[in-house]
């Protein structure tokens, strides 16, 4: 998480909530402490009536002030890659011949342009960087990994000899891995 106080006195939050689609999180003012409140997991209806996925989820926390002298006017919040981001806006309402700079923290993601899968003999490496989606971002971040073949390959049978298929969204990265020859995969 980032918080960060912006030269107009606003609060610029930033919450990693990965496998989050950009419409499935939402935010309220608790006017009475100050804070925003904000969560995912809701079930997605289709346009059937049938839920469209049993993988939700769930995520929560807030992000406010700390002190009394100011209240929030506004919130401007977006999702987009696993990342939420919030512009919070306050206005002070006591004490008003000195700056308030005191907030509570609450407790980014990757898009599949942004990755590269890179199978060797041994094992299967991964690298990711988020681009500064919003101005308020500090800097990307970057992902990297490796995950062994042994984990996932019969004895013998090198990564390269698999297909390998990858695909990141709203900050979730999945590897399909099918044995030679096979149409069954391993994620």
């Amino acid at each position: 998480m980032e918080i960060k106080i912006l030269e107009n006195d606003n609060l610029y939050v930033r919450v990693d909530m990965p496998g989050v689609p950009d419409d499935g999180v939402h935010h309220k003012v608790d006017s009475m402490r100050q804070k925003v409140v904000y969560f995912s997991g809701e079930e997605t209806l289709g346009s059937d009536g049938d839920k469209v996925d049993d993988d939700v989820r769930e995520y929560s926390g807030t992000a406010g002030l700390g002190c009394n002298c100011c209240e929030i006017t506004g919130v401007d919040a977006k999702m987009k890659d696993g990342v939420l981001r919030m512009i919070v806006s306050r206005v002070k309402v006591k004490d008003h011949d000195n700056k308030c700079t005191l907030f509570l923290p609450p407790n980014t993601g990757v898009c599949g342009d942004d990755m590269l899968v890179l199978p060797n003999e041994n094992e299967v490496k991964f690298y990711g960087e988020n681009k500064e989606v919003c101005e308020h971002d500090e800097s990307c971040r970057i992902f990297m990994g490796a995950v062994k073949g042994s984990s996932f390959c019969a004895p013998g049978v090198p990564p390269l000899s698999h297909d390998i298929a990858w695909d990141a969204e709203f900050g979730v990265l999945k590897v399909r891995v099918s044995p030679p020859g096979s149409n069954i995969s391993s994620e």
